[in-house]
């Protein structure tokens, strides 16, 4: 790499907008976003294709990216062409489009024709080949011999392949082998591993934790014409194994016919393409004369949805793609492909008029707009679904647009921003083609056994068909139980990280979405969660549980009493847990209740106090850094770390944002006006009396799952609970509370741990 390439890359973390790019960097890192933060990106012709690679590459916010296509917009071209509107028609393409190409992504600049050319070259240096998330683990034991056997945690598999590559941190002994070189791993088991000599080190003693390290794997481009000559096959489908050697000559073919046909750059009828045959039989003598035919015809047409499928693809990878299956089962006849003038025609030409119709009146119900939901709308308007007579869309999503949405839900704009989902995913798509203005319905309401009126007999009877484009599992298998009963077939679909999955589900020809389930996620113990936390999922999972626990769940529970003249006598009745409800409300209504918003700073305080310091001696008194386990091991060791209390100081910036954050969401709860200025919470904080904390004996701590789980403290006196129901009746004339919902728009909220 040179001097000039490296200053590309060296692209400052403070710059990426982490709001923007929160689940993309939750994916891909800091690491793998600087490069394609450097990168100016070039993409010659502006039709389906390449507007749907412009649209994914300016979302994953590339440098800059400069498109190029002078040729005059035809009706055609609105078939696939998203941001292409009939008024564009005879307007250069690019300059058409880049307008709307720039809305999407203020951060990358997009440019006309810049004339630059670039491949990868024969020595690409990858520094991630898969895309995974490097894997960790603790270790129990390092060897002193000429293997080196890393034996594991036995919680879980250490998931490593011979020829990975690990580095350790915190091994106790061996301390060698900390921030050393990256050493080559060879499997010996699912806990187990060696990593080479290792008699030349210290004893090891105890912990250590290993990290995968994705070592650089240098990839050998060969030019466009060696490829052409010699090409490489993936293959993908094993159904269809000779079709990527088919459709390699049959492009190349469909090359020559268009360099030697320039007013007719495409097969028309049945005559061109025997014209392409030809010289695709002279390349591969084996290829399939059918397949090379029905290439040269489907060349005439444009369908979106394919041109989704390879966009998506190209701004990663580089293949041959073949949706034959998709085709009708009674293929058109020539006449039913020409053209009529219709922005359709370059689908017409593929799937034919008839085909076309039944698209048209087709009536479909999409259950979430999101990145997924944005994607099928956007197809949908450019095939035409639903924009017949008797056509119809139904939309659904009862959450608004957040800014993180718009780096991956292309069809929301910064001005969207609090907006719902279906209402302007519908408004957008209907401005893509407006032959769907007034077929789409978009809906707030959740699907679900509190709607059914709403989506009942009726309303599935008015639909053809379900899409699932949903992110929970009880919303799936619920509307796949509801398809079931109706009879509708469904598209089930979802996304984790870089990775993908769809599912079709048609009666009477597959199964269910339900009748198959995925391996339970594996749940991290609570007394981990509490106690014991060694991973940042575990830290993620504790933020969450406070924040509902103080912000959420006590208002709620509040608002709930209030509103419910019964609901105490119950909780009484009902509650196996009625003495911790109780309590919960007396202490939100009666104990913690601010009047001012000076006692809110002090309550945050408190509860630092609390949260950070006494529980951690109450730890720490009931298992001391040097305790034992029954077999005389020590205990705090593996993945048990024994943490230090924190000791307060409204200097140290961590510590004040808990206290301005907590401070303000508490007064939030309790409708009083909060405070941003720093010096305010570092004047209140610095003088409150914090109580002197001595630990309690004989408090048990769940060291294990299979432990009971200690039963919070707190009084069982039935006279106690009646005198704090009293209390609680007493206070409660004329509050309400307000719960701090995790999506709330109080910008307050960014200074949370959940940021």
């Amino acid at each position: 790499m040179s001097a000039q390439d490296s200053a590309k890359m060296d692209v400052d973390e403070a710059t990426i907008d982490e709001f923007l790019y929160s689940r993309q960097l939750y994916v891909l890192g800091h690491e793998a976003m600087k490069p394609m933060a450097a990168s100016d990106v070039l993409i010659v012709g502006m039709r389906g294709l390449g507007v749907e690679i412009a649209k994914d590459i300016a979302l994953a916010g590339v440098k800059s990216v400069t498109i190029y296509d002078p040729e005059p917009v035809t009706v055609h071209d609105l078939s696939s062409q998203f941001f292409l509107r009939k008024e564009d028609i005879g307007k250069p393409r690019a300059a058409a489009t880049i307008s709307r190409l720039a809305e999407l992504n203020a951060y990358v600049p997009i440019r006309l024709f810049g004339s630059v050319f670039n491949d990868f070259g024969p020595k690409f240096t990858c520094h991630d080949p898969t895309g995974e998330t490097p894997l960790a683990g603790m270790i129990v034991s390092v060897a002193k011999d000429s293997e080196g056997l890393v034996t594991c945690l036995d919680e879980t598999r250490h998931g490593l392949e011979d020829g990975d590559y690990v580095t350790f941190t915190e091994v106790q002994g061996m301390e060698q082998l900390n921030g050393c070189a990256p050493r080559k791993v060879s499997v010996k088991g699912p806990y187990t591993f060696t990593i080479g000599d290792t008699q030349n080190l210290s004893d090891y003693t105890a912990g250590g934790i290993f990290t995968q390290v994705k070592m650089p794997k240098t990839i050998k481009f060969k030019p466009l014409r060696e490829s052409l000559q010699e090409p490489e096959f993936f293959f993908t489908d094993f159904a269809k194994f000779d079709r990527p050697a088919t459709l390699h000559a049959g492009f190349q073919a469909l090359s020559q016919f268009q360099a030697t046909h320039r007013r007719l750059p495409r097969p028309r009828n049945a005559e061109d393409a025997a014209v392409v045959v030809s010289p695709a039989k002279k390349l591969n003598a084996d290829i399939d004369e059918k397949i090379i035919t029905e290439l040269s015809f489907q060349a005439t047409g444009d369908i979106a949805l394919v041109v989704a499928v390879i966009g998506a693809f190209v701004a990663q990878e580089h293949l041959y793609f073949d949706s034959l299956e998709s085709l009708p089962a009674e293929l058109p006849t020539e006449a039913e492909c020409q053209p009529v003038g219709s922005r359709y025609d370059g689908q017409v030409a593929v799937v034919g008029k008839r085909f076309q119709e039944k698209i048209g009146n087709h009536r479909q119900f999409l259950v979430g707009s999101g990145a997924i939901g944005c994607e099928m709308l956007k197809n949908w308007s450019m095939i035409g679904l639903a924009t017949g007579s008797e056509g119809v869309i139904h939309v659904t999503d009862l959450d608004t647009i957040e800014k993180s949405n718009l780096n991956r839900q292309f069809l929301f704009r910064p001005k969207d921003l609090g907006k719902f989902k279906s209402e302007v995913a519908a408004a957008a798509v209907s401005a893509m083609n407006p032959d769907l203005k007034g077929n789409i319905l978009p809906k707030q309401e959740p699907v679900g056994g509190t709607t059914e009126e709403i989506y009942g007999d009726a309303f599935f009877d008015g639909i053809d068909g379900v899409t699932n484009a949903l992110d929970n599992i009880k919303a799936r298998l619920y509307m796949d139980q509801r398809c079931v009963f109706y009879r509708k077939p469904l598209l089930e679909s979802g996304t984790l990280g870089t990775k993908g999955n769809t599912q079709v589900v048609i009666p009477d020809l597959t199964e269910s979405y339900a009748s198959s389930q995925d391996p339970p996620e594996k749940e991290t113990p609570s007394c981990t969660i509490k106690n014991f936390p060694n991973a940042i999922n575990h830290t993620i999972e504790w933020s969450r549980t406070q924040f509902d626990n103080l912000f959420i769940k006590p208002a709620q529970a509040v608002n709930a009493y209030l509103s419910d003249p019964n609901y105490l006598e119950n909780t009484l009745k009902y509650s196996g847990q009625h003495k911790e409800q109780i309590e919960q409300l007396h202490d939100y209504l009666v104990g913690s209740k601010p009047l001012t918003f000076d006692e809110c700073i002090i309550w945050a305080r408190l509860q630092f106090e609390r949260d950070y310091n006494n529980e951690i001696q109450q730890l720490l008194f009931s298992l001391p850094k040097d305790a034992l386990t029954s077999t005389g091991q020590p205990f705090w060791s593996g993945p048990k770390r024994a943490p230090d209390p924190l000791t307060f100081s409204s200097s140290d910036p961590v510590h004040l944002e808990y206290i301005i954050a907590a401070a303000n969401l508490h007064a939030f709860n309790y409708g009083l006006r909060g405070e941003t200025d720093p010096a305010i919470f570092r004047k209140i904080a610095d003088t409150v009396i914090v109580p002197e904390f001595t630990p309690r004996g004989g408090v048990k701590v769940q060291v294990n799952e299979n432990e009971p789980v200690p039963q919070a403290g707190g009084s069982d006196d039935p006279g106690d609970i009646s005198r704090q129901v009293s209390a609680v009746q007493a206070m409660s004339a004329g509050n309400e509370t307000e719960p701090v919902a995790r999506k709330s728009r109080n910008p307050l909220y960014t200074h949370c741990g959940e940021r």
